[in-house]
């Protein structure tokens, strides 16, 4: 309230620099300044202080708002894009109608094949980030290395397919997402190798040094998926560091070693799951977690209170 009553003030103050009026009135609507004497305008964009007026549809608050859409990398235009829109040519005259025409033409000529590019890739990944879940901060960043791969072409000669999916994973590893190269393949349709391929290119072209994945990222969202306690989840997590200690996850998949954790600590909290279950769950074969299972348990030293928990 205060700011207003310091801008009218102002106003009444100040006089118009060339006929030296000082009937200036302020036009809320064009944030302008304007001489009511000569019509000289004394100060352009004049921010708008009073409140927002109330709005009680979509229509009705896209019509009454005073700023654009935000800024995002994951529109081709960034949601500042201007283009000649659909517009109804039968009222038009036949000279008009021409000029329309050809304005379209070299709109669509004019937008280069970077929009054409980043158009193709960016629909790709909203679909790839939709099936597979992930949050606005990956889809964002994702489009933005993109957006960069492109400028120093990276992206040239490869398909577009393998460059968006290799991207989706790499965002997941640095921002430490639970996402497997088999569950990205899969979402994308494409061959595991392939992704894996080219995510080691974009990661090195785009000088992008990610550490692997832990198997910890991914106790959380399986342990959910499994419907376990947080007790059989800090067992998890107890199992696969004095693992670690004692080396035996060197060379190991992730998804193996949580696979193996996650079924001896089950069985040791009294909340067992079927090794089917938990192998189904994880994306990985029975034979591993049984492998995983017997090598863990001897070396820690819990075989045989594994054996008395299964058996009761």
């Amino acid at each position: 309230m205060e700011n207003k009553l310091d801008l009218e003030n102002a106003a009444e103050k100040r006089e118009c620099g060339l006929c030296g009026s000082t009937n200036l009135l302020k036009n809320q609507s064009t944030g302008e300044l304007v001489c009511q004497k000569c019509g000289g305008i004394m100060e352009e964009n004049i921010a708008k202080t009073s409140a927002t007026p109330a709005a009680f549809s979509f229509e009705e608050k896209q019509r009454k708002a005073r700023t654009g859409s935000t800024l995002t990398f994951t529109k081709h235009h960034r949601g500042i894009v201007t283009t000649i829109g659909n517009k109804n040519i039968n009222d038009m005259s036949p000279e008009k109608r021409g000029q329309y025409h050809r304005m379209k033409k070299w709109d669509r000529r004019l937008s280069g094949s970077k929009p054409r590019n980043m158009r193709l890739a960016l629909s790709q990944m909203q679909r790839l980030v939709d099936s597979l879940n992930l949050p606005e901060s990956v889809h964002e960043e994702a489009a933005r290395l993109y957006e960069k791969a492109w400028e120093i072409e990276v992206v040239k000669g490869r398909r577009v397919e393998n460059i968006v999916a290799s991207l989706i994973f790499l965002v997941c590893r640095m921002q430490k997402l639970p996402r497997t190269l088999n569950e990205i393949a899969k979402a994308a349709e494409i061959d595991k190798n392939e992704v894996g391929r080219n995510y080691r290119y974009v990661a090195r072209e785009l000088d992008k040094r990610v550490l692997p994945a832990k198997p910890e990222d991914f106790i959380p969202r399986y342990s959910s998926s499994l419907g376990l306690s947080g007790r059989t989840m800090g067992k998890t997590r107890k199992i696969i560091w004095q693992a670690r200690e004692k080396g035996l996850i060197a060379g190991k998949s992730p998804e193996g070693v949580v696979a193996s954790a996650l079924y001896i600590a089950a069985v040791l909290e009294g909340e067992r799951r079927s090794q089917k279950r938990i192998a189904e769950t994880v994306g990985v074969t029975e034979v591993t977690i049984r492998k995983g299972y017997r090598e863990f348990a001897e070396a820690l030293n819990l075989l045989e209170e594994l054996e008395q928990k299964r058996d009761n």
